[in-house]
């Protein structure tokens, strides 16, 4: 596991934003721009094989996908490449014989979460032969977002289905772009739409003031009076709350998540708000 960051400096060779890490385990990488022999390897990157096996493959997940970037040679790259130092006629030596094998295993079940994430998959201009591999859409998709390594931990922690039919598609995308603002903005943009439309109110009636004027206690169309007064007011300052909190903030400024677990919570509470609102529609 990649312990904390100590340092971080920008990277123009593959787009890493961490060129030095320190472990846990007190091994230390560092991402260094030699005089760009046209490739840059695995190697450079981990220069032992204990660097290496010390990166869980969570986080070795984004690296790859950034290496396999810089050596794209037309529709593909090889996988074996970017791990193969005579490619690269740099250090003939490679990894320890002893570690090979450790190394090619955590490597290539690596390559194949990718595989798995939709991020990479053969390539067509060399028809999968020989294991030329090729970027996919969505590998693509999470390298222009600047963000491969919440893209990766999403596609694999986080279920689509998960979310509400309404919001599925347009949040998952922004999940899965790294545009985790966007995300949160959609879901409760479609809880607040969800309520106008469910309390039949104007177009005018927005924010916290609309869900106060839909679940009124007293005379709120969404508001349930079968219900005890205590439990009407608690759900009419849930979607209160939840809108004040989630969505105002997003329409207003900038609030830059970065914690790709804070905005599936938050996503998912609006799935919950838009279930309940699903409950209180008329016929």
């Amino acid at each position: 596991m990649l312990a904390k960051k100590v340092e971080a400096k920008t990277s123009n060779s593959i787009g890493l934003d961490t060129p030095r890490l320190i472990y846990s385990s007190g091994f230390a990488y560092r991402l260094q721009l030699q005089e760009r022999i046209s490739l840059v390897s695995l190697r450079s990157l981990f220069p032992t094989a204990d660097e290496l096996l010390a990166v869980s493959t969570e986080d070795l997940a984004p690296i790859l996908l950034r290496l396999a970037q810089e050596h794209m040679q037309g529709a593909g790259f090889w996988p074996d490449g970017i791990i193969n130092e005579d490619a690269l006629k740099r250090d003939q030596s490679g990894y320890p014989f002893h570690k090979k094998a450790q190394v090619e295993q955590h490597v290539n079940e690596t390559w194949e979460c990718l595989k798995r994430d939709g991020l990479i998959g053969p390539s067509p201009g060399m028809d999968g032969r020989n294991g030329w591999m090729t970027i996919t859409k969505d590998g693509q998709a999470a390298l222009k977002g600047g963000n491969a390594i919440a893209y990766v931990r999403a596609t694999r922690s986080f279920s689509k289905a998960l979310l509400h039919p309404s919001i599925a598609d347009p949040v998952w995308s922004a999940l899965m772009r790294g545009d985790l603002d966007d995300a949160v903005f959609k879901a409760f943009k479609a809880v607040e739409v969800a309520v106008r439309e469910a309390a039949q109110l104007a177009a005018t009636d927005i924010g916290v003031d609309l869900m106060r004027k839909a679940f009124d206690p007293e005379k709120g169309r969404l508001a349930r009076a079968t219900h005890p007064t205590a439990e009407r007011q608690a759900l009419s300052h849930l979607f209160a709350g939840a809108i004040g909190s989630y969505k105002n903030p997003h329409s207003h400024r900038t609030v830059n998540l970065t914690d790709p677990r804070e905005a599936w919570e938050q996503v998912m509470l609006a799935t919950h708000l838009l279930g309940i609102v699903d409950t209180r529609r008329g016929p």
